[in-house]
């Protein structure tokens, strides 16, 4: 099976073409159509069960769609052989909701992982390329031994994004990245994303319910509502939009507080 073929730069890093996801007879997602540009950051945002997670996960490659297109660098996500499949999931990362650390790996392991599973590299070249990852989300070469158990709820957070980071992507998938952490915590978290984001050059697809952090990251907003992609724009696109979930969740005091302004 051929390698998948290299992207065009006016080729959407993600493209969702009429995708409909299916739960038993209950239908989650229908029509959904969504465009993400390289270098992109945009927010998922939507109610509760409106699909957000849903979503995410197909376009990480954990769940496939009932109906529907999912492309990633200009490739089908699904089909074609586990090879082609594993060669595009390689150029991105995933960060879960709660890091999802393996519990009996130290936190080297854990971030040494997916690059012990190519099978191509030497344990010397692993062991700098940890160490760099862990340099990089501001963690000190002696946390390289402690046990997910022995972290912190900020410090699961960022080995999590060093393992996502460890492949060098092109695409970083964050699933509620502040969720579980204290304010300062979080904005720490958040800016870090932001640097790297922009040092590495990454397009960032992230769920959160949390307007600090979307107000903080996001240079686009795709509203989840009623099965579908109801508005995607940036913020102040999104601001101008006669929607009811929009009006609660945007122009709420909270809302507009943490977007800058005053009711």
């Amino acid at each position: 099976m051929s390698a998948p073929t290299q992207q065009s730069d006016n080729m959407p890093i993600v493209a969702v073409h009429k995708l409909g996801t299916r739960f038993g007879t209950n239908w989650v997602l229908r029509n959904l159509e969504l465009e993400i540009e390289r270098g992109e950051l945009v927010a998922l945002v939507g109610g509760s069960g409106s699909g957000k997670t849903t979503l995410l996960r197909q376009i990480n490659g954990l769940l496939v769609p009932t109906e529907g297109e999912v492309r990633v660098f200009g490739e089908p996500l699904f089909g074609g052989g586990i090879h082609r499949e594993r060669a595009i999931r390689r150029r991105f990362g995933v960060l879960f909701q709660q890091g999802a650390l393996f519990s009996a790996l130290n936190v080297f392991d854990n971030i040494a992982f997916p690059l012990r599973e190519l099978h191509v590299l030497d344990e010397v070249t692993i062991h700098d390329l940890v160490m760099l990852k862990l340099s990089m989300v501001e963690l000190l070469p002696r946390h390289a031994t402690l046990m997910p158990a022995e972290l912190s709820g900020g410090m699961v957070k960022r080995v999590a994004l060093a393992r996502a980071l460890s492949l060098e992507p092109e695409l970083l998938l964050l699933d509620e990245p502040t969720a579980g952490l204290d304010p300062d915590r979080s904005d720490s978290f958040v800016r870090l994303i932001r640097s790297l984001g922009e040092e590495l050059g990454l397009t960032v697809v992230l769920v959160t319910h949390d307007l600090d952090t979307l107000a903080a990251l996001s240079t686009k907003v795709a509203v989840l509502a009623e099965q579908h992609i109801v508005a995607y724009g940036s913020m102040q696109e999104i601001m101008n939009i006669d929607h009811p979930f929009i009006r609660n969740f945007f122009h709420s005091e909270r809302g507009m507080r943490a977007l800058g302004k005053t009711t």
